[in-house]
């Protein structure tokens, strides 16, 4: 078995204060964070709306981080070129549920200059994206059903984790694998961690009124450091 990749974390923006949005960013940035994440979202294929392109273009320049962009809608392909600075470093999740035609779509999102990343909801099986993970810079696996923060975590969606995580390593693919959903600074990010998940993705165990963003994110980096994958055998 390969030895574990850096846990990368990437701060939800969902969870941000709004009011202070610029700042949270600049905060989390500070504290350690390896990734932003932008969660657009259009009503449709969730229930909530949340940022939109233009949004996205104004925490570009907040930050110098990569932005991890997760388009939960239901036509992503309609507002690619929208998202993607040309040059830039973002990496842009589509989901495989609201894809007609994956494949392309992913090839789209490299053509324009992003990292390309597929997503799968709880319910959804791995074999959505199986055929594109040769093509993927990284996978996610939904550890709440999406459209909404706060959502405890799914224990079930760590066994999707071992699969995907066990597939990538055995062939020797190169996409990391990012959970999202749940993602606390207790057993949730070491069970991800230890499952095969090399990014984590978390909301409110960053931006919340109990403690400040760099305490949250020390508390995380602490809980997930050393944390080792434990090897799975079987199909």
């Amino acid at each position: 078995m390969a030895s574990n990749p850096r846990i990368l974390i990437a701060p939800s923006l969902l969870a941000a204060d709004f009011t202070n949005l610029g700042q949270q960013v600049r905060d989390a940035a500070a504290a350690g964070a390896d990734l932003i994440h932008v969660d657009i979202m259009d009503g449709h294929f969730v229930p909530a709306i949340s940022f939109g392109p233009i949004v996205v273009d104004a925490i570009r320049r907040c930050t110098n981080l990569p932005l991890n962009i997760h388009l939960m809608v239901e036509e992503p392909d309609a507002i690619l070129t929208q998202c993607i600075k040309k040059g830039g470093t973002d990496q842009v999740i589509v989901h495989a549920e609201a894809c007609r035609h994956l494949h392309r779509t992913v090839f789209r999102i490299k053509e324009l200059g992003a990292q390309a990343g597929a997503a799968i909801n709880p319910g959804t099986p791995i074999s959505a994206v199986e055929e594109v993970l040769p093509d993927l810079d990284l996978v996610l696996v939904m550890t709440v059903n999406p459209g909404f923060g706060g959502q405890s975590f799914i224990p079930g969606a760590l066994d999707k984790v071992r699969r995907l995580a066990r597939i990538i390593e055995a062939q020797g693919y190169r996409a990391q694998l990012e959970v999202d959903g749940g993602i606390k600074a207790d057993h949730t990010a070491q069970d991800s961690v230890r499952a095969g998940a090399s990014i984590l993705v978390a909301g409110t165990a960053i931006f919340n009124p109990q403690e400040t963003v760099d305490a949250a994110m020390t508390n995380l980096r602490q809980a997930v450091q050393g944390v080792r994958r434990t090897p799975v055998k079987g199909p």
